[in-house]
């Protein structure tokens, strides 16, 4: 099952925890299998009709161990299917599919030549050091701090320092749906700091100088996570709602983004048994670990 890929693949067994996590629990890996193991080997198997087949699924976002758990699981309830993980921050996951490089792109926004279905939610958290007081924000604030109209946290209620922009890569996803939630696509300054994972994000926004002035937008889950473990960051309200599984769930929390996967229109049975997996109660659950599983109404 274990194929030997070029480098730019990963397999699933090889992905690390965050860095807080990997310090706080030496010797364990991928902090998602922690959490799901119970789901997948305490649950009985998925009963839908086998299939069969070599399944490749790209995508350039922080939903990689997420993905890598449902591959693994769907495996175990499809023994003759198989499936490989291409990531890369630099790709552009829908481009891929298209090109018939892989079969299934992990995005947060539609294409029009492609089907799209949507698996779960993630919530963008706007990230500050822990020590930054700054009580809460707007969206519009947001757009403007991001846009460069807003550059010292004073005019925010917070302290006298300067805005420290941490943007993220251009092809990334969350970038995509974070410019065009908040209309200001094209508008993020050339002179913020771009990085390419939650990891680093959440490292440089902790070693930051002056420690006040950083900002940046992550995965809600990745930012959850940290704040459970301790790590100096915080997250700041949205129009006065606290981001959280259940307000994203809601939509009372309007910073989100759709988690989807995208596919060629065609009929391929494979794509669709991977789809309906995810969407099942087992791909379900494991979504939503890391992320807002869909409602059940």
């Amino acid at each position: 099952m274990v194929n030997h890929l070029p480098t730019a693949w990963l397999r699933r067994k090889s992905l690390p925890g965050p860095w807080w996590r990997r310090a706080s629990m030496p010797g364990q890996s991928l902090i998602t299998l922690l959490c799901v193991g119970p789901i997948l080997f305490l649950s009985p198997p998925h009963t839908s009709a086998q299939v069969a087949g070599n399944l490749i699924i790209a995508g350039n976002g922080p939903e990689q161990a997420t993905i890598e758990v449902l591959a693994r699981a769907f495996e175990k309830s499809n023994p003759r299917a198989y499936v490989d993980i291409l990531w890369d921050e630099d790709s552009t996951p829908a481009q891929l599919v298209r090109a018939g490089q892989a079969q299934i792109a992990v995005t947060s926004m539609e294409d029009a030549t492609l089907a799209a279905s949507q698996i779960g939610w993630d919530g963008i958290g706007i990230l500050v050091h822990l020590s930054n007081f700054t009580k809460e924000v707007t969206t519009q604030q947001v757009a403007e701090m991001f846009s460069g109209k807003i550059r010292e946290w004073s005019e925010l209620g917070g302290p006298e320092t300067r805005i420290l922009l941490i943007d993220r890569s251009r092809s990334q996803n969350i970038r995509e749906a974070f410019e065009s939630h908040l209309g200001i696509a094209g508008k993020i300054p050339g002179t913020a700091k771009v990085i390419g994972s939650d990891d680093t994000v959440i490292k440089t926004v902790v070693g930051a100088l002056p420690p006040l002035s950083a900002v940046a937008y992550v995965s809600l889950s990745t930012a959850l996570s940290a704040v459970a473990n301790g790590v100096a960051v915080r997250l700041l309200p949205v129009d006065k709602v606290e981001p959280e599984v259940p307000t994203v769930r809601d939509g009372r929390y309007g910073l989100r983004r759709p988690l989807f996967l995208l596919s060629k229109k065609e009929a391929n049975p494979l794509i669709e048994a991977f789809i309906k997996f995810a969407l099942s109660p087992p791909g379900q659950a494991i979504v939503g670990e890391l992320y807002v599983a869909m409602s059940s109404k």
